[in-house]
């Protein structure tokens, strides 16, 4: 358990052999539960699984009888589908909060505290880990996935409502059970784009979205996302969605009049299109070529007007739903080795040391807290004879409560 709650890791895998059980062995053991969805691979894949699966069972006991939880697809379902069986999983088996690895070891395990921290602080729904919000972390994105990633995520800031939020192709995230319930989640994107359709569900349900920084790791696996399908294929589900959105939040569940700004938008556009069309030579009959060009630019620019205009509105009414958590990028040293402070958290493993990864004015706070030598090995990647999550889970909830009581005294 995590902070006194049952947690829970979804781990799809898709021709992982070499790479899913050792990414099977470094979920923390603060974690319950650990569901590995083998997706109908072609390879050891599913071997590798159960006998990782089979050793860690009987290594470890805890809240369940069996902490890893092998699920076989007969036939490849995309990697949503993997992760739609596990979330409905944990949430058949009542979960607190369900969190997505990906089964290649390029996301790092010490960032899950992190996940979860504001969903147990009651701060969001569902959290996701933003490869881009560190100065330093832009330029270790290779450039073909920096460009294709900004693109989709302008696409979904549009389509989701969650317009604070960026980094939309990460898949390490994090869910609360109130969040599976409530979001439509029978009804998931089954391939890649997953990550952008639960968003807009998310985002008709209600639920408040995080974004927590997290490091950049890529391993020697090559991709399998095709990027010249993926990219139209998703944009077009987008654009499913964001009607669908504007459907149901604005006009079934209630009626916001930025519906009445994007109708506008797309009458305005439809319109100059036609126009710019009429002005073309030979094409129009009436009035001066000019007049005609003069029409068609003065509908594209109500277009974009209103298109901005409602955009506009509909940052304004998700505002509460979305916060990104600010990273530190500059954090010192500590100077005596037997006091940690919030401000030296990123020199020691972020899950170990984070009591709540709160914003950029809860880390300019410094909160000295004095360290036991074997937690101060386990800091400092020593051996210290025990198990390093439930160090990690004592360093944190110390860390928080001298925080509290630095709270409490400041009032």
């Amino acid at each position: 358990m995590y902070r006194g709650h049952t947690t829970a890791v979804v781990i799809p895998a898709y021709n992982e052999a070499g790479f899913v059980g050792d990414t099977i062995e470094s979920v923390p053991a603060f974690v319950d539960r650990v569901y590995v969805v083998e997706d109908g691979s072609t390879d050891d894949t599913w071997q590798e699984i159960r006998e990782t699966a089979s050793a860690v069972n009987e290594s470890q006991s805890g809240q369940f009888p069996d902490r890893v939880v092998p699920i076989r697809h007969e036939r490849n379902r995309g990697v949503g589908g993997a992760i739609k069986t596990g979330y409905l999983r944990a949430r058949e088996e009542r979960i607190d909060v369900t969190a997505v690895m990906g089964g290649d070891g390029q996301m790092d395990p010490e960032v899950l505290g992190d996940l979860f921290d504001p969903i147990l602080d009651g701060r969001a729904d569902y959290t996701k880990g933003n490869r881009l919000l560190g100065r330093t972390d832009r330029g270790d994105m290779p450039r073909f996935r920096f460009v294709g990633n900004a693109i989709l995520t302008a696409l979904t800031k549009i389509a989701s409502g969650y317009w604070a939020g960026g980094d939309s192709q990460s898949g390490y995230t994090a869910i609360s059970l109130h969040a599976l319930e409530q979001a439509d989640i029978e009804s998931m994107y089954e391939f890649y784009g997953y990550c952008n359709d639960i968003l807009v569900k998310l985002n008709v349900a209600g639920m408040r979205v995080v974004d927590v920084p997290r490091p950049i790791r890529y391993a020697d696996e090559d991709s399998h996302i095709k990027y010249h399908t993926y990219v139209p294929r998703v944009s077009l589900m987008l654009a499913r969605n964001f009607l669908w959105r504007l459907k149901t939040k604005y006009l079934v569940f209630d009626f916001h009049p930025l519906v009445g700004a994007y109708a506008a938008g797309g009458v305005a556009s439809l319109t100059a299109v036609l126009a710019a069309v009429w002005a073309l030579p030979g094409v129009g009959r009436f009035g001066t070529p000019t007049a005609r060009a003069g029409f068609a630019v003065v509908f594209g620019l109500l277009g974009v007007l209103s298109f901005v205009a409602a955009m506009v509105l509909d940052a304004a009414a998700n505002d509460e739903l979305n916060d990104t958590e600010t990273p530190d990028d500059s954090a010192p040293t500590p100077t005596e080795p037997a006091v940690a402070t919030d401000a030296s958290a990123s020199q020691r493993p972020a899950s170990a040391v984070d009591g709540n990864s709160g914003s950029g004015a809860s880390r300019e706070r410094a909160v000295s807290v004095t360290l036991e030598p074997r937690e101060w090995r386990y800091v400092l990647d020593a051996d210290p004879g025990e198990e390093p999550s439930s160090i990690a889970a004592r360093i944190r909830e110390r860390i928080r409560e001298h925080r509290q009581q630095a709270d409490t005294a400041a009032d």
